[in-house]
């Protein structure tokens, strides 16, 4: 059965989200679904370019708008003519009910009301490959740049049964590998009975779903690694190598003003431990490039962490002020300066990802196949192979490296 067009910006809890709102929304095809953004001005902007161009491909159709930006500004959205309706982040969940109401337009509740956690448990990938699994959302920290806690509310966890019993669901459909995803996952426990750490929740995942081969992580808050969950990403097979940070910046100056939680030394020590216990972890890093404030020496230093702490993945993000955090009233950089200094940083990390790969030609990686001819390695490194059936584990020699994509054979 088809369903609707569905646009999806930002990070992967939306991904995830927006595949439980595809599943609510079966045979309506007739509308578009943009589940949004609002991490920075940009990705507002990228949001309502989106629907523009998403009502101009299907005029018939009736768009819908939700997510973070939808969340933090609904006036604005519901101002467009191409948007029908406008949900909040806790509506879009009970998406059924509000395409058949005939209440307002704009239907958006105080999300920092809401203490109930993720019921939709929202999850899998038509693949029938990697899965992602929401364990925790919303944040309570105060980043001077983000406004995403106003989006998405407090940070509330899902209870650990009912995250063992999804998973042992979407493995017994045939999902061989698991994504823990939420907007703060390191946060996950202090508000539940006993208050459980992230690595006694992935303790009781492998422990009682035994058949579950590869598990990861989404974006990591390098000061919330508890000792538990240190040594499952070092010593446990089925954990993958693969650690996406939220470093942010690699001067203290900067992270301070930030409101940051951890320094420099905090983040390249952890990296070099973990290195140095299980050699093969790959690192990923968000990295905001221009921050209020930041100095040529600042800059410098954050290049300096993609060496330091051997970044393979970096998430570069210019920084754009975002009304109605500290961020944006301090002095800011000007913009041709951000974007120069956002170029350094991509091209710091395309050289250190460039290396990374070249070193994997020659080597056998296990590699998950996904759609398309391709799968991605245990460490997360993208590989081409072609004539394989989805959601196979299988044996590749990596043979040589096109691009940003390994070629490889089955070995």
């Amino acid at each position: 059965m088809s369903g609707p067009e569905i646009i999806t910006l930002g990070c992967r809890l939306n991904y995830a989200e927006s595949e439980a709102m595809r599943l609510m929304a079966l045979g309506q095809d007739d509308l578009i679904i943009v589940n949004s953004c609002a991490v920075t001005g940009e990705a507002v902007r990228q949001t309502r370019q989106a629907i523009r161009r998403a009502k101009r491909a299907r005029p018939d159709a009736r768009v819908v708008v939700t997510g973070c930006a939808a969340q933090v500004e609904p006036e604005s959205f519901a101002a467009m003519s191409e948007v029908s309706l406008v949900l909040g982040n806790r509506e879009k969940m009970a998406l059924p009910r509000h395409l058949t109401s005939r209440e307002a337009d704009v239907r958006v509740s105080d999300i920092m009301a809401v203490r109930e956690t993720a019921p939709h448990l929202a999850s899998g990938f038509s693949e029938r490959s990697r899965a992602f699994v929401e364990v925790q959302n919303g944040c309570d920290h105060r980043c001077t740049f983000c406004i995403i806690p106003y989006g998405r509310g407090n940070s509330r966890s899902v209870p650990a049964g009912a995250v063992v019993e999804k998973v042992k669901a979407l493995v017994d459909e045939g999902f061989r590998e698991v994504v823990l995803t939420g907007v703060d996952v390191t946060s996950y426990g202090p508000d539940l009975p006993g208050e459980p750490t992230l690595g006694l929740l992935i303790e009781r995942i492998l422990r009682h779903v035994p058949d579950l081969p590869r598990l990861r992580l989404s974006s990591l808050d390098c000061i919330e690694i508890d000792p538990r969950l240190e040594e499952i990403i070092v010593h446990e097979p089925r954990f993958m190598p693969h650690l996406h940070m939220s470093f942010q910046a690699g001067d203290d100056m900067v992270l301070k003003r930030m409101k940051r939680r951890h320094s420099r030394i905090q983040a390249v020590e952890l990296v070099q431990r973990l290195k140095a216990r299980r050699p093969e972890i790959a690192i990923g890093a968000d990295l905001i490039a221009g921050f209020p404030t930041e100095t040529d020496e600042m800059h410098a230093n954050s290049v300096a962490l993609i060496d330091e702490c051997d970044i393979v993945m970096g998430h570069v993000f210019p920084y754009s002020p975002r009304q109605g955090t500290p961020a944006a009233r301090m002095p800011q950089v000007p913009p041709p300066l951000v974007k120069e200094r956002a170029r350094r940083l991509r091209e710091a990390s395309a050289r250190r990802r460039s290396a990374w790969l070249q070193g994997l030609v020659g080597s056998t990686q296990r590699v998950l196949t996904e759609r398309g001819g391709g799968g991605h390695s245990e460490h997360f490194a993208p590989v081409e192979i072609t004539g394989l059936a989805v959601g196979e584990i299988v044996d590749v020699t990596i043979v040589g490296l096109e691009g940003d994509r390994l070629k490889g054979v089955k070995a």
